[in-house]
């Protein structure tokens, strides 16, 4: 699945930090019960990997990637772990040559034009622009629509529901990211149903173009 088709199986990528992978499972099967299929888990804690694992394996239905990729290394083990796809905060020669050997489909951060030009050097025309909000957001996305028409961005950083919209509302925006489809207190309090509440309200946003 190359990253376009990827993005347009829902408008929000949840950006999910999992402290213990046995609540993997039941959070993945929350998300696809409201309609959030791509579900991107961050290589911030020491249990990612095995929470990737455990996605693949027991929900089938789930798109299941990795996020904050920064090295080699990681993307091997991610690959290893059955990611289906990886997103990165930037972008090195070492971390797009790894990419490109695993064939994975992967979405590299940019947050300056200059950015996006070396990532479309390296062949990647589908970008997180991170971190959206801090480093211009909806007005950067404007401006680069123009002397790049060819790219494409998941927008992350500082989005929510309430901005989600507007960011979808723009012709080079795919899919946004975001973290508030899997609160912390959620997350502890092992409410599934509420996960599934928020997962239903993003993918009734637009996006998918």
């Amino acid at each position: 699945m190359d990253a376009i088709t990827l993005l347009r199986q829902g408008p929000v990528v949840p950006v999910i930090v999992v402290d213990d992978p046995a609540i993997a499972v039941d959070l993945a099967h929350a998300l696809v019960a409201g309609g959030i299929r791509v579900l991107e888990v961050t290589l911030r804690t020491k249990g990612a990997l095995a929470a990737i694992r455990r996605m693949r394996d027991e929900v089938p239905d789930a798109i299941v990637g990795a996020g904050t990729l920064r090295t080699r290394a990681q993307v091997e083990a991610c690959v290893d772990a059955g990611a289906q796809f990886g997103i990165s905060p930037g972008l090195t020669p070492e971390l797009a040559a790894a990419a490109r050997a695993a064939n994975l489909t992967f979405l590299p951060g940019v947050a300056t034009p200059s950015e996006a030009m070396r990532a479309e050097d390296e062949g990647f025309s589908v970008l997180k622009l991170f971190p959206a909000e801090a480093v211009g957001g909806i007005k950067l996305l404007k401006s680069l629509a123009g002397p790049f028409p060819n790219l494409r961005f998941c927008p992350t950083g500082g989005i929510d529901l309430a901005r989600a919209s507007d960011y979808l509302a723009l012709p080079n925006v795919l899919a946004v990211g975001g973290s508030w489809l899997t609160p912390n207190d959620a997350l502890a309090a092992r409410d599934w149903s509420h996960i599934t509440e928020l997962a239903r309200a993003a993918s009734q946003l637009g996006g998918g173009k």
